[in-house]
């Protein structure tokens, strides 16, 4: 089936950083997937529909907005695209639209309004939860701008990042908290995404983890941006049974 160009992944995907992952790090991605398996969801789909969810995450990040029902449908053909959204939907990897019929945002990435507004390749977009918003710039390898705020304070955090680099964030110490939850309602976005959140510093940060390590993780953001590429990376690039 014909494609429409600017639905190709024409934002250019940063190679697989060379370091390993702490096994803290690990051990959370492995626990994320868990929760919310988003690669082992987006495999069980035929190439088409698989094709179609990087796409939307592409067009997010490159073009600040999400494919239209024209550009789907040029993409998976007329007739496949209300299958389509339903059963990307049904398995929450795109957002879908209250009367399901448009698609809003693919993790880590939304047009809908949330805390965590991302300036990206001249677009104004929204991230899904803190740790999506930092997956952002390595993930596409370029400049991306964070206006946040910390959860118990309501104190605005911003970061800006070039790839892995936090090049600054004020204030200079921000983590990252998540309070691990199994996804609830129509999806993770609106359920599991509100408890990963940015804090404004170690003080605030023990105060909201309130000595729960089984229930809560805190991480730097160096630590929180390793977490969230190995966690998305995968839902990025096409393997051999997409050919």
């Amino acid at each position: 089936m014909a494609s429409v160009p600017m639905l190709q992944a024409t934002g250019r995907l940063a190679p697989a950083s060379p370091k390993d992952m702490s096994e803290s790090i690990k051990s959370s991605v492995l626990r994320l997937n868990d929760l919310l398996p988003l690669k082992a969801r987006q495999d069980c789909h035929v190439p088409a529909f698989r094709a179609l969810h990087r796409a939307v995450i592409v067009s997010l990040v490159v073009r600040g907005r999400p494919p239209s029902r024209a550009e789907i449908a040029a993409q998976v053909g007329d007739m496949q695209v209300d299958a389509a959204l339903a059963r990307l939907g049904n398995d929450d990897l795109v957002v879908l639209s209250a009367d399901r019929r448009n698609i809003l945002g693919a993790y880590p990435v939304t047009s809908e309004v949330t805390p965590h507004a991302l300036e990206v390749n001249g677009h104004s977009i929204h991230a899904m939860c803190a740790l999506d918003a930092l997956a952002v710039s390595p993930l596409f390898d370029c400049p991306v701008s964070i206006r946040s705020h910390c959860r118990v304070t309501g104190d605005a955090i911003t970061i800006r990042q070039h790839g892995e680099r936090i090049v600054d964030a004020s204030p200079a110490r921000v983590q990252v908290g998540v309070r691990w939850q199994a996804p609830s309602g129509d999806s993770a976005a609106h359920s599991l995404c509100t408890e990963m959140v940015f804090l404004k510093d170690v003080d605030v940060a023990a105060q909201w983890h309130g000595g729960d390590g089984h229930n809560h993780s805190l991480y730097t953001l160096e630590q929180a941006v390793a977490f969230g590429v190995d966690y998305f990376r995968p839902l990025l690039y096409a393997t051999a049974a997409d050919a």
